[in-house]
């Protein structure tokens, strides 16, 4: 772009998550030129919230725009990923990538293919004790890290059922592509994304299909058990290169404490870090003096993480430059773990991973 004005941006997909992000572009004074959404409800929303021209033709919207921001269900993320990159945008694609390995390919291979640029919405990844845990760890602090422990449970938190959350045909599956995603993107990231050698795990519905259990904070209109064909938790194992490993635990509802840490085991140091919180620890033995352990809590300010990812994306829109951030291939890489643990369960049986390209690492 390098013109000097302010980054031209559209919203595909009108729901909530679409009014959260248009609230953040505007706080960075971008220019919000429109939004499209299939509903006509959504659309008149949104242009009455934002006084913006919305858009039932997504090619309507990206003739306005520079770049798009795309909020859809997941089933639809392929479908308007490829126009828009077609179209010569850069395009901000919320978590996950697809719904299925097969859609998140084709999105990859678009990508590669144009000219403008896909980032894809893995803000847990812009948190302040995140930033300041890879900063620790590409100066050698941690040593060599060799296993992420990743947590990402709530005692109770369905989406209601009935909406598109708990759908497999729409969202590709439940708590594991839902938040099990950003565990699992988190753990590689900070494993700097080896490759994957084998995935074995166990994804199951206890909960969500049945009409004589407390919910308690579960949203959304609740259509009943019928509305509900999806997992509310997995438990998984991911064996990487390298002896490289990540054990995982995700839940939407389970009969145990709520649990969002993330366990970093390296030969030097350790990190404990708290993604409800925004904390982060760090563990360290040391003979200076006489053997002892130490403890570092280290303190930042909350931060506004898709705010802070957003930042980013229009930075590099305006340079007309990838950002090296939040890769295609890296959300590649996630999916493909995702659909190993589905098979893998499935199956009864370890999923043997053959990647075909080691994902572009991150530079910043």
């Amino acid at each position: 772009m390098n013109s000097g004005e302010p980054v031209r941006v559209g919203i595909v997909g009108l729901g909530n998550i679409g009014h959260y992000h248009a609230d953040r572009l505007l706080e960075l004074r971008a220019d919000l030129v429109g939004g499209m959404d299939i509903k006509a409800d959504a659309r008149r929303r949104f242009a009455e919230k934002y006084g913006v021209e919305t858009f039932e033709d997504a090619s309507k919207l990206f003739a306005e725009a520079d770049a798009v921001v795309i909020t859809t269900p997941n089933r639809f993320h392929e479908e308007y990923a490829i126009a828009a990159l077609e179209a010569g945008l850069d395009v901000l694609l919320e978590k996950p990538l697809a719904h299925s390995i097969e859609s998140a390919k084709r999105i990859a291979a678009a990508a590669r293919a144009a000219d403008g640029f896909c980032m894809v919405g893995f803000n847990n990844r812009f948190a302040n004790p995140v930033e300041v845990l890879k900063h620790y760890q590409r100066s050698g602090r941690f040593g060599e890290l060799q296993h992420v422990e990743a947590n990402y449970i709530r005692r109770r938190g369905i989406p209601g059922r009935g909406s598109w959350f708990t759908s497999k045909e729409v969202s590709g599956g439940g708590a594991l592509i839902d938040i099990g995603v950003h565990a699992i993107d988190l753990a590689l990231y900070f494993l700097d994304f080896p490759e994957i050698v084998e995935v074995s795990g166990v994804t199951r519905s206890q909960f969500g299909n049945r009409e004589d259990y407390a919910y308690v904070e579960m949203w959304g209109d609740d259509t009943g058990a019928e509305g509900f064909d999806v997992e509310d938790s997995a438990s998984a194992f991911i064996r990487c290169a390298d002896g490289k490993s990540v054990s995982l635990e995700v839940a939407w509802a389970t009969n145990s404490p709520t649990n969002d840490e993330f366990i970093i085991r390296g030969t030097d140091a350790g990190a404990r870090f708290d993604r409800a919180e925004h904390a982060l620890t760090i563990f360290e033995s040391n003979k200076g003096g006489t053997d002892h352990l130490s403890d570092t809590n280290i303190e930042t300010q909350p931060n506004d993480t898709h705010k802070s990812e957003q930042e980013l994306f229009i930075a590099a829109v305006a340079a007309g430059k990838h950002p090296g951030r939040n890769t295609v291939d890296q959300a590649l890489s996630v999916q493909r773990v995702i659909d190993a643990i589905y098979r893998s369960s499935e199956e009864g049986r370890a999923i043997a991973l053959d990647l075909e390209q080691r994902p572009t690492l991150e530079q910043g």
